[in-house]
């Protein structure tokens, strides 16, 4: 009986593993398909679009403490359901959105019980999953190791990723910030510079389209991930590195059961269209509180990138106030060193002034703590709850707008936490915040009403410090809106009108990008907040349409258009804010670019006003038509920007 017995065993496994099944979800407008399976006990998934393979058949699953989910899994329920939202959000890419997509909860069990179900969300661009796990028997609490998530290009995929930085590098072991360069166009099969990559990750797939890959709903609850290259075109899930924030902190994920992971997001198109214009990083986030007052969003002035840390004094903060007030701005930032070089009292003055002027006061923190060798000041600040909220307080007493901190550790989940604290202490006093050294914001804009804006991304400090940045400038101005700029409000702190960055316009890093370039930049990087690199000899120096430009660009917008562009190479794009529209490019490419657009956003027979650049990088201003077709044909020099206004 015994021989009996396990002879019918090993036949009902294998008719198990015959029998596996595949579920099919469906985009509402038919194009996108995501087939889910079992085969061998593994759950996969894989997705087509417009006809064609875009992730091939991929591995899924968590690997926890208190048992591997990634296999000997079986199907044991596919419920769907139709998901549809309206909400609005003023400090990204698209002010209203309505949010379409079909979902299934695929539920998965093992030995019979039911341990996992794996959420999926399919819309007409963006396929997205999580995982939901269930307490096993008297277990309320678990670790997730590691997960088996994994995305497989087909052959033939090329890449755009930006490597991450190993822990504890850089400038005051600092690393890793997500401020490293990007690889263009490269081959699969690489692993960065042996850490894989930092989120959001794009790829061209073939002749079909291309593919962005990424993470949103990332809080205190969970790690932050990156992409490990495993072989050829597979891709997965890594958790931070054992190194980072000084090796303090877990790289697991310590989670309370049930428990719902951050989402895992694909978006999908044949142009770049789907990918510049996605909300899904906003569209399965939700706020996790109520603002505590209507925050104020709009553009500044910045000394520190022109005049450095010697910028950092009561008379040119002084000066500065009355440069925002000159040009209309909200907002201005006084960075490092000011509670040393300015001190709190005078910066108190400070904001009594500008408030006299109607300009508000962004005030510079380190993030530190224990995580890295930073020692600019004010520091030991933000890390410690009881004194982060004292000085919040004080800030809140005399009127301070928003605060932008710098230096953080990493990815870990204590990381997330230090985010989180930041934010919704910084709500409860009326303070909004920037972050830079920092991580990518995954949902950020939805999920705290203090978030205005993270950094992440190699910034104009940059352009500064080196000679070789402000070369490449319109080459990394060219991969920020299809990649960085694309999930997220991106802090980068450009739009510099004078030609060296020095305080006398005469020596230093010498700007090799046009005026018109200057101007498109103020359009084509989003966020709600802009404090830009202008400087007050510009009110004398600069030409008087450019200063007038950069008086009244918007910085919240209602609408995104993708126009065309490469990575790399060009850009053309629009953004509408109220019922105008601005069209901007600009071209990074070694020869003049030449396109004819068709651009519906423009009113035919009316007048558009169009800002170009000649060969020599001279820039003008002038009113041209727009006819029938709504077509035009643009000129953008290597190293130039154009401009339609309307």
């Amino acid at each position: 009986m015994k021989q009996l017995s396990f002879s019918v065993i090993a036949l009902l496994a294998a008719c198990t593993n015959c029998m596996a099944e595949e579920k099919n979800l469906t985009s509402p407008d038919g194009k996108m398909t995501v087939c889910i399976n079992d085969e061998g006990g593994v759950p996969t998934y894989r997705v087509d679009y417009a006809g064609s393979e875009f992730i091939s058949r991929s591995p899924l699953g968590l690997m926890t403490n208190m048992g591997d989910y990634s296999k000997n899994m079986s199907f044991s329920g596919f419920d769907t359901s139709t998901v549809k939202e309206s909400y609005d959000l003023r400090i990204i890419k698209q002010s209203h959105v309505d949010y379409e997509a079909n979902q299934a909860v695929c539920s998965f069990t093992q030995d019979g019980k039911k341990v996992m179900d794996i959420i999926f969300r399919v819309s007409n661009r963006d396929v997205a999953f999580r995982y939901r796990v269930y307490p096993k028997g008297e277990t309320r609490v678990c670790v997730v190791n590691e997960e088996a998530s994994s995305f497989t290009l087909p052959e033939g995929t090329t890449t755009f990723l930006c490597p991450q930085s190993r822990p504890m590098g850089g400038f005051a072991r600092t690393s890793p910030s997500y401020e490293t360069s990007y690889t263009l166009d490269d081959a699969m099969g690489k692993n960065g510079w042996g850490e894989g990559y930092s989120f959001p990750c794009l790829f061209r797939v073939g002749d079909k389209g291309w593919a962005l890959i990424s993470e949103t709903g990332v809080d205190g609850k969970y790690v932050a991930s990156r992409l490990l290259n495993t072989k050829g075109g597979s891709y997965r899930i890594g958790f931070p590195q054992p190194g980072e924030c000084n090796g303090w902190g877990s790289t697991t994920a310590a989670v309370s059961l049930p428990c719902e992971t951050p989402w895992r997001t694909i978006t999908v198109g044949t142009t770049l269209a789907n990918i510049v214009e996605t909300t899904v990083p906003f569209d399965l986030v939700t706020p996790k509180y109520k603002a505590s007052q209507e925050y104020t969003y709009g553009k500044g002035s910045w000394s520190w990138i022109i005049g450095m840390d010697p910028s950092c004094n009561y008379n040119e903060q002084k000066r500065y106030i009355d440069f925002s007030a000159a040009m209309g701005y909200q907002t201005v930032l006084i960075d490092a060193l000011w509670d040393v070089q300015i001190g709190y009292d005078k910066i108190a003055e400070l904001a009594r002034y500008g408030k006299e002027k109607g300009v508000g006061l962004f005030l510079w923190y380190n993030s530190n703590g224990t995580w890295n060798d930073a020692p600019q000041s004010p520091i030991n600040k933000m890390n410690d709850s009881r004194v982060r909220r004292e000085e919040m307080r004080w800030m809140q007493s005399v009127g301070i707008k928003g605060i932008k901190v710098d230096f953080f550790g990493g990815d870990k989940q204590n990381m997330m936490q230090l985010y989180e604290d930041i934010l919704a202490d910084a709500n409860d006093f009326g303070l909004m915040v920037i972050f830079h050294g920092c991580t990518l914001p995954r949902g950020w804009e939805r999920m705290f009403p203090s978030y205005v804006a993270s950094e992440a991304v190699l910034a104009s400090e940059n352009l500064h410090f080196s000679q070789g940045s402000c070369d490449n400038e319109a080459l990394n101005a060219t991969i920020h809106p299809f990649v960085r700029n694309t999930v997220g409000s991106m802090d980068f702190g450009g739009s510099t009108l004078n030609k060296f960055y020095n305080a006398d316009n005469k020596r230093g890093t010498q700007r090799r990008t046009s005026d018109v370039f200057a101007l498109a930049t103020a359009v084509l990087f989003q966020s709600p907040v802009q404090h830009f690199a202008l400087a007050p000899n510009n009110l004398t120096d600069a030409p008087s349409w450019a200063i007038d430009f950069m008086k009244a660009v918007p910085t919240t917008w209602d609408e995104v258009k993708f126009i065309d562009g490469y990575p790399g190479k060009y850009v053309i794009m629009a953004r509408r804010s109220g019922d105008k529209w601005w069209v901007v490019g600009v071209n990074a490419d070694k020869t003049p670019l030449t396109k004819k657009v068709t651009l519906p956003m423009l009113k035919a027979g009316s007048m558009a006003k169009v800002y170009s650049d000649d060969a020599q990088l001279a820039g003008s201003v002038k009113d041209v038509k727009v006819g029938k077709k709504l077509q035009m044909t643009i000129t953008i020099p290597t190293n130039g920007g154009i401009v339609i206004e309307q």
